[in-house]
């Protein structure tokens, strides 16, 4: 399939630039930890299971307002972001899941800049 074939294409060419920046080649949860990092600038010396799931959920939430599913509704007092969901998520198979995902990561690292 094309659509899956320049999905790929773009996110190996993410990969490679991530791995430049740091050494190691991310799979999808490490870049939506990376995301949860930049958007919430939460640093810590160690990060809990906790901590790191609330990462990546902040990540997927921010990925995914690019399109209107979700909204930032605001800060709490320690400055993570809280959303609500505008839309339903299409009925998808994992596979495909993961695809809506990495396109919306994609679009978000281009909208950065990086």
């Amino acid at each position: 399939m094309f659509i899956t074939d320049d999905l790929m294409q773009r996110w190996w060419a993410l990969e490679a630039k991530l791995l430049e920046r740091f050494g190691k080649k991310p799979d999808l949860e490490a870049v939506l930890f990376l995301i949860g990092l930049q958007e919430t600038g939460f640093m810590a010396e160690k990060i809990s299971k906790e901590q790191k799931q609330d990462l990546m959920h902040v990540a997927v939430c921010t990925v995914l307002a690019q399109s209107g599913y979700y909204l930032v509704e605001g800060k709490d007092e320690e400055g993570w972001p809280h959303f609500a969901q505008l839309k339903q998520l299409p009925e998808m198979s994992l596979p495909e899941q993961e695809n809506f995902i990495k396109d919306h990561v994609l679009l978000y690292f281009e909208q950065s800049g990086f």
